[in-house]
């Protein structure tokens, strides 16, 4: 059975993973007959935001603790993933890829990748095997592979795409529940949430 790597951000769209996806992204996986492996980082989040008022809180959490919300609790810290033991690796969205897997929500084109996230993603890289990443999330695939310029997307919105251009990368347009291929680095981007209005669109981009 094919073994995914799913590397969550958090727990909420605010400030870590966006809960639709990354649960739709599982379902996905399991349908398709494979395997979860679910990771994070064991770090300290970003920011905290309260989702109700959307307002930054004075609050410490901790990404791995608050992933395993979403994993019930059947989680590993990123630093004990190995690439030899996962066949592809794909990144749900939420603002926890621009915060806590990067600095791009702070930083924007000069952002920097958390450095456990960079590892596993060049492994994957290196070894030819596939990475996908959804919403947000590709720029951590933008900004990594910046020097290969490849191919993502996440939707339509023009400041993104200038920003993911502007660090090398190459952006196509694509519709809520469409997937730009990168044939030759085998990415898979898919816009979710940057375009979606409903649940559904959700499902079948993660499908």
């Amino acid at each position: 059975m094919p073994k995914i790597g799913v590397i969550l951000s958090g727990c909420g769209v605010k400030d870590g993973s966006e809960i639709h996806e990354a649960t739709l992204l599982l379902l996905a996986i399991d349908k398709a007959g494979a395997q979860a492996v679910c990771f994070a980082p064991n770090k300290e989040q970003a920011e905290v935001v309260d989702h109700v008022s959307g307002r930054t809180v004075r609050e410490r959490r901790n990404v791995l603790v608050e992933s395993a919300r979403l994993a019930r609790g059947d989680i590993r810290d990123l630093s004990e993933a190995k690439v030899s033991e996962l066949d592809a690796v794909i990144l749900p969205g939420g603002l926890g890829a621009a915060k806590n897997l990067s600095s791009f929500a702070e930083e924007g084109a000069q952002c920097q990748v958390d450095p456990e996230v960079a590892r596993v993603l060049r492994g994957m890289r290196q070894a030819g095997k596939p990475i996908g990443a959804a919403c947000i999330a590709p720029v951590v695939l933008a900004r990594l592979f910046a020097a290969d310029k490849p191919l993502v997307t996440i939707g339509s919105d023009q400041a993104t795409a200038r920003a993911i251009e502007s660090m090398g990368a190459r952006h196509e347009n694509a519709p809520v529940t469409g997937v730009v291929v990168d044939p030759q680095l085998r990415l898979a981007t898919t816009p979710c949430y940057m375009l979606a209005t409903r649940i559904s669109q959700i499902a079948e981009g993660m499908d």
